[in-house]
């Protein structure tokens, strides 16, 4: 067929008739010759490369109109909330909880007036919430980490969030918590590019570091406290004490460096807590008395005192009376006020129970005590005292400062029942 004939399309080239209708064939326009059915033109029935690279797929939420009726910002948060899980790679169930909770969070009045930053949070406690409920471990610093928030606000948030939408968070496995914290640390990763002096085998740094958290919780450094900056000095010395003679003079700032993670501001505390914890512990051990027992020594020293932790922790808390000469009874009122830890003493109650502790150091040893008794802060007078004013004792006492004191018959019985030698 000649070009001239190609071009012709006002008559059929099969009988010359000039009857050409455009019949559309499953979506692809033709041109067909109405007398004897001769086609003329046929539609693009495929794509070519250069068209395919550009083609989307279309979301079953857009071709079904299921978004028409959501607001902008409602649906950018939705959507926030599902990058966020994909980033971590959740499972697709946890998609579906936490955008619910977005939704419940995002029609509640308490969050209408709320700033962008604190928004962009709200997304992230979602997560959290959820993962928590689940049981994955997931900690608040990464959170942070992923959406460039603070951790200070975000822990606010995410309290508030739980009262007002009446959400049941259950408390956190620290087993699980230790081992998805030590994950991010880039000295444990294998192939990290970091020193070999200091590069570390993560099952190893993870064991010895749930035993320095489980001496830490045996001893009150836990208990009411952020777990992570606890976790991140755990870690350190379990990774100095792994291999102490090259990485005794590491200290803790350059470590975080190192492991490129941030320092948490409560973690140089907890470190000196946990020396102190392990060098009382340290004590104990036989081999260790006739040397000076300092931040190196306990270092070094580490496995032996978790290894035998138990029998060091009942050497330290048992009450010596038998050398010392004294009866059983001889301290009642010093045990008695030692009880009141376990009930939330108010700060009054602790400054005056770490002055009698204080008072009996010379006489018993010390049992482990909650750090508000140990430590317990300092709080300014409401009413400062004018010249000349003299304190007494034989002011005015409050109801509820009375009320601190006082026991119920409930706890007066189990009282008894757990000390009958005293009564």
């Amino acid at each position: 067929m000649s070009m001239s004939k190609m071009m012709d399309l006002s008559k059929c080239p099969d009988c010359g008739s000039s009857d050409i209708v455009d019949d559309t064939h499953y979506s692809q326009s033709q041109l067909v010759c109405a007398s004897c059915g001769f086609i003329l033109t046929e539609g693009l029935l495929t794509t070519t490369q250069a068209e395919e690279g550009f083609s989307q797929a279309v979301r079953y939420s857009a071709s079904t109109g299921e978004n028409d009726g959501i607001s902008r910002y409602k649906l950018r948060g939705i959507m926030r909330v599902r990058t966020l899980c994909k980033a971590l790679r959740l499972p697709n169930a946890f998609e579906d909880t936490a955008v619910s909770y977005f939704e419940r969070a995002f029609h509640h009045p308490t969050f209408h007036q709320a700033p962008l930053p604190k928004k962009e949070i709200i997304v992230g406690c979602c997560v959290y919430i959820t993962c928590r409920q689940h049981t994955w471990p997931l900690t608040m610093a990464t959170i942070c980490s992923l959406l460039y928030a603070n951790w200070t606000m975000f822990a606010s948030t995410y309290r508030h969030l739980i009262n007002v939408l009446g959400l049941d968070v259950p408390a956190f496995n620290l087993t699980e918590m230790v081992k998805a914290h030590c994950k991010s640390f880039r000295l444990f990763q294998p192939n990290s590019g970091v020193p070999a002096q200091f590069s570390e085998n993560m099952d190893k740094v993870v064991e010895r570091t749930l035993l320095i958290v489980e001496v830490a919780s045996d001893t009150w450094l836990v208990t009411g406290r952020h777990p992570i900056p606890i976790i991140t000095a755990a870690a350190y010395l379990a990774w100095q004490s792994l291999h102490p003679a090259s990485r005794l003079m590491c200290p803790f700032r350059k470590f975080c460096a190192l492991a490129e993670i941030d320092q948490p501001p409560p973690s140089p505390p907890r470190l000196k807590e946990l020396y102190s914890v392990l060098t009382r512990l340290g004590l104990q051990l036989p081999w260790l008395k006739m040397l000076p027992i300092n931040a190196k020594t306990v270092v070094q020293n580490l496995g032996d005192i978790l290894r035998h932790r138990n029998f060091l922790l009942k050497q330290s808390l048992e009450v010596d009376t038998g050398k010392l000469g004294l009866e059983n009874d001889s301290c009642p009122d010093y045990v008695e006020n030692m009880s009141l830890e376990t009930q939330g003493p108010s700060e009054d109650l602790a400054r005056n129970v770490g002055k009698r502790v204080k008072s009996h150091k010379s006489l018993v040893k010390r049992p482990f005590l909650p750090p508000c008794l140990e430590n317990p802060s300092k709080r300014l007078l409401t009413q400062p005292l004018s010249e000349g004013q003299v304190v007494t004792g034989d002011e005015e006492i409050s109801d509820n400062e009375i009320e601190q004191c006082l026991r119920t018959e409930e706890e007066m019985t189990a009282y008894c029942k757990a000390n009958p030698e005293w009564f």
